[in-house]
């Protein structure tokens, strides 16, 4: 359920009482996994209709082979990369289908808008130590996993240190694609963790919508969980101004000024917002450890992939650790075989092309 703004927009108190006396020592570095006390939830199961459906977008998505790359109507292709193609899994492929309500036509547009998204805004290309100024006084950290086992994510709008570029939004992504890389098997989604108090900056309106454009259309069904907290009068007249644009869904997930023990483990939640881990954001230490071990499970996740015969459909369960394979994996390329492609109006061609996807329109 959502929980609106309060009007004295403040973090409830923590009570000391039930907490286990702080380490001395403040940490530094991320946690590397989950507490005892999280536990991701059990994936829903699939109707015969979704089943059919999901069928039907692996058929189509696993025979391209060439995407444009960029947006223009007359842009040239390049052929569909292994990173791309590791890209494409079941689970992806689950998340596009829930975005559009299972409209097994609209799917494929957008995994298509955001496969092109990814090569024209360089998502690859930024590198740690291009956003590493962005970073450096810890106005984003991951720290932690929530009670589902989402990593949490915090925003820390009073720490801005740069003008409004388009690095910022590129800070943003490149965070996202961490937390993403972070994430345990059996798990797909992160928990956004927003505090603000009376030195934040208010992003603009136009950021604010890029953002969410970028959020919504290109990593749907990322969001398990967005916790605001500390919200002044500017920040609501902000949010009030932002939440046109806002897809319902998603808002269903935000809620302010709540106890946050009540979502995240008090053991891996920062003391500033109630818990009891004492953590001292240092650049330096943080920066190269959280980018370190986000680096070693993507490079595991890639070995488990290729490993598994590099196909479109695979399990992310399985490539981020786990013992299961779903068996519809298991048995991709016998299905396709008897599988007719999805029609797409015409936008995807009999030789695995897709030429124009000018007119795709993602986002308010």
């Amino acid at each position: 359920m959502t929980t609106q703004p309060p009007t004295n927009g403040h973090l409830p108190s923590s009570s000391s009482s039930s907490s286990s006396p702080p380490s001395q020592t403040p940490l530094k570095t991320p946690f590397p996994t989950p507490s005892h006390a999280s536990t991701p939830p059990p994936e829903p199961k699939l109707t015969e209709a979704q089943e059919a459906k999901y069928h039907q977008l692996l058929s189509t998505v696993s025979a391209w082979t060439s995407l444009p790359e960029a947006t223009g109507k007359h842009a040239s292709t390049a052929p569909l990369s292994d990173d791309e193609r590791m890209w494409l899994t079941r689970e992806c492929l689950l998340r596009y289908l829930r975005a559009v309500k299972w409209n097994a036509v609209e799917a494929p547009k957008r995994l298509v808008a955001t496969l092109v998204w990814r090569r024209e805004y360089g998502v690859a290309k930024h590198t740690a130590d291009y956003i590493s100024i962005e970073n450096e006084t810890g106005k984003q950290v991951i720290l932690g996993y929530d009670y589902a086992a989402r990593p949490c994510l915090y925003l820390r709008p009073s720490q801005q240190n740069t003008k409004r570029t388009e690095r910022q939004i590129q800070h943003l992504v490149f965070m996202l694609e961490r937390v993403i890389e972070l994430m345990v098997p059996g798990q797909d989604t992160m928990a956004l963790l927003v505090d603000f108090n009376d030195n934040s900056s208010t992003p603009s309106v136009a950021q604010g919508r890029q953002a969410l454009n970028i959020l919504q259309g290109h990593y749907p069904e990322r969001l398990g969980r967005a916790l605001v907290v500390n919200v002044p009068w500017a920040v609501q007249g902000f949010f009030k101004l932002i939440t046109p644009f806002i897809d319902p869904l998603t808002r269903e997930k935000l809620v302010f000024n709540d106890d946050l023990r009540k979502h995240v483990p008090p053991e891996q939640l920062w003391t500033t917002m109630g818990g009891e881990v004492q953590f001292e954001y240092e650049h330096s230490i943080y920066w190269p450890t959280m980018n370190k071990l986000a680096a070693e499970r993507k490079e595991a996740y890639r070995e488990r992939w290729i490993k598994a015969g590099m196909r479109i459909g695979e399990s992310e369960e399985y490539l981020k650790g786990g013992t299961r394979r779903d068996s519809m994996t298991q048995h991709v390329e016998p299905a396709l075989k008897t599988m007719p492609s999805a029609q797409t109006n015409g936008t995807v061609h009999s030789d695995g092309i897709i030429p124009d996807v000018s007119q795709l329109k993602i986002g308010a």
